[in-house]
């Protein structure tokens, strides 16, 4: 039998008489009833925070130079790395053909900042100002070595492109507090320096197997918002509601030929394009905002495509309940040029980083808002190429931050060795990582599942993930 693999579930039993259809109708129905069933108890307890946003720094930031303070990296600069420390790690292939890995101290001056202490370097001298109220996991890992997997994994919990991002699962478990807005929305900036960064790639926030209304809605950042959001010339928002119906009793009769549960989800989208016709261009006017706000944000903020205007975006967003906000930011891949590069980036993105959580604790939004700052993984110890030119890709440790949400602010969390190379204590995966993320919106991670080519799956996959308790104002 030539089986369509693209024809649903619905379509098939539609389509299906008697015998082994009907048997196929019983089976089909009871695995859409376990689907459902396991939405509706959602949220599963109280959550902590109501939406997410999180700031993605693509390329792999340098959790040496920036949050992981290690004196000895600094007295023994220019020496071999101990091949005990280095042990057998599988290295890329920019380091993996040198014969020597000298070490190679950090490009700022670490101090301590807040009532916590939290040591931070000087090249983010804004998020120091908010140690009090971030946890810096300094215990981050990844099997992930390269920059695809492990932006694939980070995002999606597998290294193989195809399952849901992490904010679809959120909007699939959780749907939309406004209904002129999706549920997830994804905006894109490019660092100033002279370094491009990697690609990045729509199915890092798509919907996977997932309904597909629960994939990411980027933001232009430049013109309309989103493409097409004007009606044409001579088309009046009464003809285009006229249209939308006409065509909504269209996909009605052609559903219930077929069965087919995408044309469900192809209706609800014309829908939420219409709405979001006049939600999101107000959004994306900030002519209401005062100078206050970009004395906070930095003069950037007023320049669409920029990573402080996105930062700005996300606070607006938030503000109208938008559930799963997530900033991508390119740039931090350093493998030459260093310094420049890296103070390069720490420009573009500290202060308003650091704005974005001061902006949403004066609003009273950080209490019930989850904001996540970090990569796919960190950087190594020793140099790549000559010595302080740059460093390669590292997933054995990285450091990340949350603030608000539930989270315990003015934490450190994790130990790593005194050449920031290898975890010592508490080690956090990235799957530990999204199931604390989804504790903090009220699901547990072990009930919350999707079936998929005879699987449960999950965003923490099959392997063992926890909730980091450590990390929670209350356990």
């Amino acid at each position: 039998m030539n089986t369509n693999l693209f024809t649903s579930r619905r379509a098939f039993v539609s389509q299906a008489c008697g015998g082994v259809g009907a048997l196929a109708l019983g089976a089909m129905l009871d695995s859409n009833a376990n689907e459902d069933a396991n939405r509706s108890g959602l949220p599963h307890f109280k959550p902590s925070a109501r939406r997410v946003i999180y700031l993605f720094m693509s390329g792999g930031p340098s959790h040496i130079d920036l949050f992981d303070y290690k004196p000895v990296l600094e007295q023994k600069h220019g020496e071999e790395l101990p091949p005990s420390v280095r042990g057998d790690q599988r290295l890329t292939g920019m380091t993996s053909g040198q014969t020597s890995f000298p070490v190679c101290g950090g490009i700022g001056k670490f101090e301590r900042h807040g009532e916590c202490g939290t040591w931070i370097s000087d090249l983010l001298p804004h998020t120091s100002k908010i140690a009090d109220d971030i946890a810096v996991i300094h215990s981050m890992h990844t099997e992930a070595i390269n920059h695809d997997p492990g932006i694939t994994f980070i995002n999606t919990g597998s290294q193989v492109p195809g399952h849901p991002s992490a904010g679809a699962w959120a909007s699939y478990g959780l749907g939309s507090a406004n209904q002129n807005m999706p549920s997830y929305v994804v905006l894109l900036s490019q660092g100033n320096g002279k370094n491009p960064g990697q690609p990045i790639f729509s199915r890092l926030w798509g919907s996977g197997y997932l309904p597909s209304s629960h994939q990411g809605v980027m933001l232009r950042s430049s013109g309309d918002p989103v493409l097409y959001l004007n009606d044409p010339p001579g088309i009046t928002r009464k003809n285009r509601r006229g249209q939308l119906d006409d065509l909504a009793a269209l996909n009605r009769l052609k559903f219930q030929a077929s069965g087919d549960p995408e044309i469900e989800t192809r209706i609800a989208q014309y829908e939420m394009a219409f709405r979001m016709q006049a939600a999101a261009p107000e959004i994306a006017d900030l002519s209401d905002e005062p100078d206050s706000t970009f004395d906070l944000y930095g003069e950037d903020a007023r320049q669409p495509g920029t990573y402080a205007f996105n930062c700005l975006m996300a606070r607006r967003m938030a503000e109208r309940d938008v559930r799963f906000i997530q900033l991508f930011h390119r740039g931090w891949d350093q493998h030459v040029n260093l310094q420049p590069h890296l103070r390069a980036q720490c420009k573009d993105t500290d202060q308003p980083s650091a704005a974005l959580v001061t902006d949403l604790k004066n609003r009273k939004l950080l209490d019930d808002t989850l904001v996540i700052w970090g990569g796919e993984f960190g950087r190594t110890a020793y140099s790549q190429g000559a010595l302080g030119s740059g460093r390669d890709h590292h997933g054995r440790c990285f450091s990340m931050w949350m603030a608000g949400g539930g989270v315990r602010g003015g934490l450190s969390y994790g130990v790593t060795d005194e050449f920031a190379y290898n975890i010592a204590e508490n080690p956090v995966h990235i799957r530990d990582l999204n199931a604390t993320m989804l504790h903090c919106l009220g699901i547990d991670h072990q009930r919350f599942s999707y079936r998929f080519q005879g699987l449960d799956q999950r965003l923490t996959g099959v392997e063992p993930a926890h909730v980091v308790k450590d990390l929670l104002a209350t356990s």
